[in-house]
């Protein structure tokens, strides 16, 4: 079943398998316990995805994990959050991981820092909402989605990882919170590379989300979703892959993920679940990174 649910969202989207991607090194800056050097690669569109590569000071890397930057209204930052160059200190996985051992390629997500068409950085502009809705509705026009490319973008993503940090096939993942949960949720369903996953603030049933009005993210406005899958059917086709799903009582975004978790009802899935709303804290920040550790190998 799980194959089966992966194979029908590859099929629904129109979704090329993945292959490995050209890319391109720049600037090298050194940090306590970590390198950050600047990738760019090709999207299918010919589009340019930039991204910060982290990887261990004076060691080869253990594993590796591509990590899905929140959207949280702020279009200007995209990779350079991962980074902790901005924004929330609880989503600077970059540094966090890189400092433990592990390579971490943090892209851009298209309308995003790099990625705002003429807009380059990490300053607000006044239409950057606006490239974001057309990037979904210019491609329904065309009979395309968003989602088909965001994932295409992810399959890229992690084919260069794989290759620009030279690690193991076998020890790499995804992570994200909120629109990057969503993009690893999705990701991990449809690509059996990724060999663990987590998803943080997006676990939540479309019914719950009809029911409170909490609206989907553009990424998921594809035509036929709901009548395709639910939300327990996508994070079902990650087993038997390990996979940790975060979630707060009072986040909106993740309301009822306690019981999407429940009808999976499978032992690959870790459950952490706060009183708390949808912004990551010490607590779950933490946790996280502890998780995604415990997944490869140490030295």
């Amino acid at each position: 079943m799980h194959n089966v649910i992966g194979s029908l969202l590859r099929e629904r989207l129109r979704l090329a398998a993945p292959a490995p991607i050209a890319f391109e090194r720049g600037r090298v800056d050194a940090f306590d316990g970590f390198n950050r050097e600047r990738i760019e690669y090709r999207g299918l569109e010919g589009d340019v995805i930039p991204a910060f590569l982290f990887k261990p000071t004076g060691r080869r890397a253990q594993g590796g994990v591509v990590v899905f930057h929140q959207h949280n209204g702020e279009f200007h930052f995209g990779k350079s959050e991962v980074a902790g160059d901005v924004g929330s200190p609880f989503q600077a996985f970059g540094p966090a991981l890189a400092r433990r051992g592990l390579a971490i390629l943090a892209p851009d997500a298209l309308t995003f820092e790099d990625r705002r068409g003429e807009i380059r950085g990490v300053e607000p502009h006044d239409y950057d909402w606006l490239q974001h809705y057309s990037a979904m509705s210019y491609r329904l026009l065309d009979g395309d989605t968003l989602m088909r490319k965001g994932l295409d973008d992810a399959q890229r993503a992690l084919s260069v990882l794989i290759d620009a940090a030279e690690v193991d096939e076998r020890h790499v993942g995804i992570a994200g919170h909120s629109y990057g949960g969503y993009t690893a949720l999705y990701h991990a369903a449809v690509d059996p590379r990724c060999r663990f996953a987590c998803i943080s603030g997006a676990v939540c049933s479309f019914k719950t989300r009809r029911r409170e009005e909490t609206g989907i993210t553009l990424f998921e406005a594809v035509p036929g979703l709901a009548q395709l899958v639910e939300t327990h059917d996508v994070l079902a086709a990650i087993g038997p892959r390990p996979t940790l799903v975060v979630s707060g009582t009072e986040d909106k975004y993740s309301r009822d993920a306690d019981q999407v978790v429940a009808k999976v009802a499978e032992d690959f899935i870790t459950e952490l679940r706060v009183e708390r709303g949808h912004a990551l804290d010490q607590e779950r920040f933490d946790a996280i990174a502890e998780w995604i550790v415990g997944r490869v190998p140490h030295q």
